[in-house]
């Protein structure tokens, strides 16, 4: 097993630590392993594209933690009031809704690549719910909180990416 995919294993692993602290109202523990497991996302993707490390287990295995990672946080943190519900479901019906376009077009032979959009799509989800951890109430601009606008874009940016690879792959939806 290749560096990158042990990466990709490590955030997976992660996650329940994550969960256990953010449950437990240690927002800034919490944080701190959020952070940690969203830069194993960065440091796996730039390790296996360098030294030409890309596997298969590693295209289905890191979106896959990258979605754990996403999807745990912003379920505790509904869990816990810090996020509006209406949010995080359109956030996660995205997510199995493209997940279900790739499956489909695997099963035709065709492989879907990240976008841009889905790339900012997962920096904006990360840096909300980062921004919703630390309480980063400080930082506010017309009086609303920065983590709300952080939230706000991450929603936007999760429906154009989401519509953006409908759209460029309607061709799976003619049959």
């Amino acid at each position: 097993m290749n560096l990158p995919n042990k990466l990709t294993l490590a955030r997976m692993a992660l996650i329940p630590f994550f969960i256990i602290f953010l449950l437990m109202q240690h927002y800034y523990i919490a944080a701190s392993i959020f952070i940690a497991a969203s830069l194993t996302d960065f440091l796996d993707g730039y390790i296996a594209r360098k030294y030409h490390l890309v596997t298969s287990f590693g295209k289905l295995m890191d979106p896959l933690a990258d979605k754990l990672l996403v999807m745990s946080a912003l379920v505790c943190l509904v869990e816990l009031g810090d996020v509006p519900s209406w949010m995080v479901i359109i956030i996660i019906s995205r997510e199995f809704i493209i997940s279900i376009l790739r499956a489909v077009a695997a099963s035709e032979g065709i492989v879907i690549a990240a976008s841009k959009w889905g790339k900012y799509k997962t920096i904006s989800q990360m840096a909300a719910i980062i921004s919703i951890l630390f309480r980063n109430y400080p930082f506010e601009s017309w009086g609303v909180p920065f983590s709300l606008i952080a939230l706000w874009v991450a929603v936007i940016l999760t429906i154009i990416s989401g519509v953006d690879y409908i759209v460029k792959n309607k061709q799976l939806f003619a049959g």
